[in-house]
Protein backbone atom coordinates (compact mmCIF):
# COMPACT_ATOMS: atom_id res chain seq x y z
CA UNK A 1 0.00 0.00 0.00
CA UNK A 2 1.28 3.42 -1.03
CA UNK A 3 -0.61 7.06 -0.03
CA UNK A 4 1.19 9.91 -2.30
CA UNK A 5 -0.14 13.06 -2.95
CA UNK A 6 -2.44 13.45 -6.16
CA UNK A 7 -0.31 16.08 -8.80
CA UNK A 8 -1.04 16.90 -12.77
CA UNK A 9 0.69 13.89 -13.66
CA UNK A 10 -1.83 11.25 -12.06
CA UNK A 11 -4.57 13.55 -12.89
CA UNK A 12 -6.15 10.90 -15.16
CA UNK A 13 -6.07 8.12 -12.56
CA UNK A 14 -7.70 10.17 -9.86
CA UNK A 15 -10.50 11.07 -12.44
CA UNK A 16 -11.61 7.54 -12.46
CA UNK A 17 -11.70 7.19 -8.59
CA UNK A 18 -13.35 10.35 -8.76
CA UNK A 19 -16.06 9.59 -11.29
CA UNK A 20 -16.63 6.75 -8.81
CA UNK A 21 -17.33 8.26 -6.01
CA UNK A 22 -19.79 10.89 -7.65
CA UNK A 23 -21.70 7.58 -8.94
CA UNK A 24 -21.62 6.05 -5.38
CA UNK A 25 -23.72 9.40 -4.43
CA UNK A 26 -25.97 9.14 -7.19
CA UNK A 27 -24.39 12.11 -9.34
CA UNK A 28 -24.66 11.79 -13.02
CA UNK A 29 -21.25 11.20 -14.76
CA UNK A 30 -19.09 13.54 -16.18
CA UNK A 31 -15.49 12.97 -16.55
CA UNK A 32 -14.76 16.24 -18.80
CA UNK A 33 -16.05 18.39 -15.83
CA UNK A 34 -14.32 15.75 -13.15
CA UNK A 35 -11.48 16.42 -14.85
CA UNK A 36 -11.39 20.36 -14.80
CA UNK A 37 -12.52 20.95 -11.21
CA UNK A 38 -10.25 18.71 -10.02
CA UNK A 39 -7.23 20.22 -12.53
CA UNK A 40 -7.99 23.45 -10.83
CA UNK A 41 -8.03 22.03 -7.16
CA UNK A 42 -4.57 21.13 -7.87
CA UNK A 43 -2.86 24.17 -9.84
CA UNK A 44 -4.62 26.90 -7.26
CA UNK A 45 -3.57 24.57 -3.62
CA UNK A 46 -6.94 24.83 -3.29
CA UNK A 47 -7.16 21.27 -1.71
CA UNK A 48 -4.85 18.56 -0.74
CA UNK A 49 -5.75 15.58 -2.14
CA UNK A 50 -4.48 12.03 -1.36
CA UNK A 51 -4.96 8.90 -3.55
CA UNK A 52 -4.09 5.18 -2.17
CA UNK A 53 -2.19 2.76 -4.63
CA UNK A 54 -2.24 -1.21 -3.70
CA UNK A 55 1.25 -3.29 -4.11
CA UNK A 56 0.40 -3.57 -7.66
CA UNK A 57 0.18 0.04 -8.39
CA UNK A 58 -3.33 0.35 -8.98
CA UNK A 59 -4.74 3.50 -8.03
CA UNK A 60 -7.71 2.11 -5.66
CA UNK A 61 -8.76 4.91 -3.39
CA UNK A 62 -8.41 8.88 -2.80
CA UNK A 63 -9.52 11.40 0.29
CA UNK A 64 -9.18 15.46 -0.18
CA UNK A 65 -9.22 18.22 1.83
CA UNK A 66 -10.31 21.73 2.24
CA UNK A 67 -8.97 24.15 4.04
CA UNK A 68 -10.35 25.84 6.55
CA UNK A 69 -10.02 28.42 9.20
CA UNK A 70 -11.06 28.48 12.66
CA UNK A 71 -11.50 32.39 13.96
CA UNK A 72 -11.77 31.85 17.47
CA UNK A 73 -8.97 29.37 17.72
CA UNK A 74 -6.99 31.44 15.47
CA UNK A 75 -6.03 28.25 13.47
CA UNK A 76 -6.11 26.12 10.70
CA UNK A 77 -8.59 23.35 10.10
CA UNK A 78 -9.26 20.78 7.89
CA UNK A 79 -12.48 19.59 5.74
CA UNK A 80 -12.38 16.02 5.09
CA UNK A 81 -14.62 16.38 2.25
CA UNK A 82 -14.20 12.98 0.40
CA UNK A 83 -12.92 9.91 1.35
CA UNK A 84 -13.66 6.47 -1.53
CA UNK A 85 -11.86 3.38 -1.50
CA UNK A 86 -13.27 1.13 -5.10
CA UNK A 87 -15.10 -1.41 -3.43
CA UNK A 88 -13.44 -4.76 -4.65
CA UNK A 89 -10.65 -2.71 -1.87
CA UNK A 90 -12.78 -2.12 0.78
CA UNK A 91 -11.76 -3.36 4.31
CA UNK A 92 -8.24 -4.02 3.75
CA UNK A 93 -7.24 -0.23 5.47
CA UNK A 94 -7.01 1.56 2.51
CA UNK A 95 -9.62 4.13 4.30
CA UNK A 96 -7.73 4.06 7.55
CA UNK A 97 -4.37 4.74 5.67
CA UNK A 98 -6.14 7.78 4.20
CA UNK A 99 -7.35 9.17 7.04
CA UNK A 100 -4.01 8.59 8.55
CA UNK A 101 -2.22 10.47 6.18
CA UNK A 102 -5.05 13.45 6.99
CA UNK A 103 -4.04 13.42 10.37
CA UNK A 104 -0.63 13.63 9.74
CA UNK A 105 -1.82 16.31 7.49
CA UNK A 106 -3.10 18.35 10.62
CA UNK A 107 -0.49 17.67 12.28
CA UNK A 108 2.31 18.92 9.83
CA UNK A 109 0.20 22.29 9.75
CA UNK A 110 -0.47 22.93 12.73
CA UNK A 111 -4.04 22.37 12.49
CA UNK A 112 -5.98 22.21 15.24
CA UNK A 113 -9.12 19.72 13.57
CA UNK A 114 -10.24 17.56 11.09
CA UNK A 115 -14.20 17.75 10.62
CA UNK A 116 -16.37 16.39 8.15
CA UNK A 117 -19.72 15.09 7.33
CA UNK A 118 -21.09 11.70 6.63
CA UNK A 119 -24.90 10.59 6.21
CA UNK A 120 -26.75 9.37 8.90
CA UNK A 121 -27.88 6.14 6.52
CA UNK A 122 -23.67 5.57 5.78
CA UNK A 123 -23.12 2.70 7.81
CA UNK A 124 -19.66 1.87 7.43
CA UNK A 125 -18.40 5.57 7.38
CA UNK A 126 -20.55 5.97 10.78
CA UNK A 127 -18.41 2.60 12.15
CA UNK A 128 -15.20 3.83 11.00
CA UNK A 129 -14.38 7.37 11.68
CA UNK A 130 -15.32 6.56 15.53
CA UNK A 131 -12.72 3.93 15.20
CA UNK A 132 -10.30 6.45 13.79
CA UNK A 133 -10.52 9.09 17.01
CA UNK A 134 -13.55 11.01 15.38
CA UNK A 135 -16.00 12.24 17.84
CA UNK A 136 -19.96 12.77 16.98
CA UNK A 137 -20.59 16.34 17.45
CA UNK A 138 -23.78 16.98 19.76
CA UNK A 139 -22.95 20.70 20.45
CA UNK A 140 -23.66 22.58 17.64
CA UNK A 141 -26.82 22.94 14.96
CA UNK A 142 -25.30 22.13 11.49
CA UNK A 143 -27.08 24.09 9.33
CA UNK A 144 -26.79 24.82 5.39
CA UNK A 145 -28.34 26.98 2.69
CA UNK A 146 -28.14 25.48 -0.99
CA UNK A 147 -27.95 28.29 -3.71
Amino acid sequence: MDIRTANLENLDELVLLFEAYRAFYKKNPDAVGAKIFLQERIEKNESVIFMAYSDSGEAVGFTQLYPLFSSTRMKRLWLLNDLFVKEEFRGQGFSKTLIERAKQLAQETGACEIMLETAKTNDIGNQLYPTMGFELGTDFNWYHLDI
